[in-house]
């Protein structure tokens, strides 16, 4: 599903307003996200789907899929497809820059005075409660993730495989990057399409043969 949001109809004005939009957009998301890009999904979803409906769903989730498993940050990739898919070029180029400038600003900062900021009693608390959020975050944007995939016996095999392998290498600390998992996820339902594709030309082959037949 493709949704025309810069549309001739509103000219050049339009396109600036959203374009402001998605710029204040990645602005605050990229403050306020602590924990990585995948604390940000949810917040991204939130913004993008429920508040704005930029996107719809299934698109957000091929979006997550693609950020994850080309280079660079989980936040950055997201950012420049989303900005991408709302405003074209300069939609992505706005996006990434926003997201990346409360980090950079907050980052540098720090860097001028990191031994005393990390010495302050409050802030290592203010940190803790900060990552009991992160956790939080991300596990909603899974939930939410998974009540968005579609309904049917592959897609929950292919889940729980998954799940089951990344528990069992969690737990004999094996390190294996999740990228992998997803390439494994991509190829698995290549193959299913594939299968019954086949299946399914086999299936006419035959059904025009005994029509044949009977003629």
């Amino acid at each position: 599903m493709k949704i025309d949001l810069l549309g001739g109809n509103g000219g050049m004005e339009i396109k600036m307003k959203k374009l402001i939009q998605l710029f204040l957009t990645f602005l605050k998301i990229g403050a306020f996200t602590f924990g990585g890009g995948y604390a940000m999904i949810a917040l991204l979803e939130n913004e993008f789907i429920e508040k704005k409906k930029w996107i719809d769903r299934e698109e957000f989730l091929n979006m997550v899929a693609v950020a994850e498993s080309t280079p660079g940050p989980v936040a950055v990739n997201s950012a420049t497809y989303l900005g991408y898919r709302v405003g074209g070029v300069a939609g992505a180029a706005l996006s990434t820059l926003a997201v990346s400038i409360p980090s950079f600003v907050i980052i540098y900062l720090i860097s001028l005075f990191f031994d005393k900021f990390l010495s302050l009693t409050y802030v290592a608390y203010a940190f803790k409660g900060i990552q009991v959020c992160v956790v939080y975050l991300i596990a909603s944007a899974g939930v939410r993730m998974f009540k968005g995939l579609e309904k049917n016996v592959f897609n929950y095999v292919i889940l729980g495989l998954v799940i089951a392998v990344m528990t069992v290498f969690s737990i004999t600390a094996v390190s294996f990057s999740s990228i992998f998992y997803i390439v494994i996820s991509g190829v698995a339902g290549w193959a299913v399409y594939m299968i019954g594709k086949c299946v399914g030309n086999a299936d006419k082959k035959c059904s025009d043969t005994e029509g044949i037949y009977k003629k």
